[in-house]
C-alpha cells in the first residue's frame, strides 16, 4: 500500500511497476565525509517509488498480491471488490513481465468473475485482448488466440494487426505496431521479441552478404552490442559501417 501511496497518479503508478526488476537492488556507495552532502538543500518533494529501490519492493508486491488473491479465492467472492483487485493485480504484473501473477488471476477474471460482475465493455475489451496477446506472444499458441478471439467476439484493430504479424513473420509490421499500442499491450508484446528477433537474424543471413549496420538494427529493432551480446550474432563489423554477414564462394 505504501508503494502505491507514494505514486500521485494513475500514470506515476504505471510507470512505477514498469520500472520494477527482480534483481537485488544495488546499494548507491557514499561517501560521509563529502562536504557536498552537508551543503545539499533537503528534498522539498515526497520520496517517490522510484527512489526507494523499485528492485527490492517487488517481492513483496507480488506477495501480498497472491496472498490477497488467494483470500478472495477462499472466500469465493465474485463481488465488485474482487473484480478490482483482480483488474489491479492482472495490470501490475503485466507491467512487471510476472506471467505467473497474472495468468491464473486474467482466467478467473474473464471465466468466474466477469459472468457474475461483469466488466464495462471497454475493460472486457481491454482484459480479452492481454488474454490473447498472451497466448499468441508468451505462449506462442496463434490457435488459441484465435479461438479466444472467436469465444468472446473480439474485435480489436491492434491486437488483429499483432496477430496477423505474428502468422505472417511480419516484423516491419509488429515493431511498427509495438511503438504505437499502450504499456501493457507493449508488455505482453515483448515476450514475441526474441522470437521475431531471431526471424529477422536468420532472414538476413539467408538473403545478403553484407548490410548496413543502421538497416539491421531497425529490422531487429535493438542496437548492435545487444545483438552481439544477447543473440549471438557473429557476424563482422567493419569501420565503414557495414556488416559482413557472408563471404562469397571463391570459385
Amino acid at each position: 500500500m505504501r508503494f502505491c501511496a507514494s505514486s500521485g497518479t494513475g500514470e506515476d503508478l504505471e510507470a512505477a511497476f514498469t520500472n520494477l526488476s527482480i534483481n537485488p537492488a544495488v546499494p548507491s556507495k557514499r561517501n560521509d565525509n563529502d562536504p557536498a552532502d552537508s551543503t545539499r538543500p533537503p528534498l522539498s518533494h515526497r520520496p517517490s517509488a522510484q527512489s526507494a529501490h523499485p528492485s527490492s519492493d517487488l517481492p513483496n508486491i507480488l506477495l501480498a498480491m497472491r496472498k490477497m488473491r488467494e483470500g478472495i479465492v477462499a472466500s469465493h467472492r465474485t463481488d465488485a471488490f474482487a473484480q478490482r483487485v483482480y483488474i489491479f493485480i492482472i495490470q501490475a504484473a503485466i507491467l512487471t513481465r510476472q506471467w505467473e501473477a497474472y495468468q491464473a488471476p486474467l482466467l478467473h477474471l474473464l471465466n468466474h468473475i466477469h459472468p457474475r460482475t461483469p466488466l464495462s465493455p471497454t475493460e472486457l475489451r481491454d482484459f480479452v485482448d492481454y488474454r490473447i496477446l498472451d497466448l499468441a506472444c508468451r505462449q506462442n499458441d496463434l490457435s488459441g488466440a484465435y479461438a479466444v478471439k472467436l469465444e468472446f467476439g473480439q474485435r480489436s484493430r491492434r491486437v488483429d494487426a499483432v496477430l496477423k504479424a505474428l502468422v505472417s513473420d511480419d516484423w516491419v509490421r509488429f515493431w511498427r505496431i509495438k511503438r504505437v499500442v499502450d504499456g501493457y499491450q507493449r508488455a505482453l508484446m515483448e515476450f514475441a521479441e526474441e522470437r521475431m528477433r531471431m526471424h529477422v537474424l536468420k532472414c538476413i543471413g539467408r538473403s545478403y552478404l553484407s548490410v548496413e549496420k543502421g538497416f539491421m538494427e531497425r529490422a531487429a529493432s535493438a542496437k548492435w552490442e545487444i545483438l552481439v551480446k544477447e543473440c549471438g550474432v557473429g557476424w563482422q563489423l567493419l569501420e565503414s559501417g557495414m556488416v559482413v554477414v557472408r563471404r562469397p564462394k571463391v570459385k
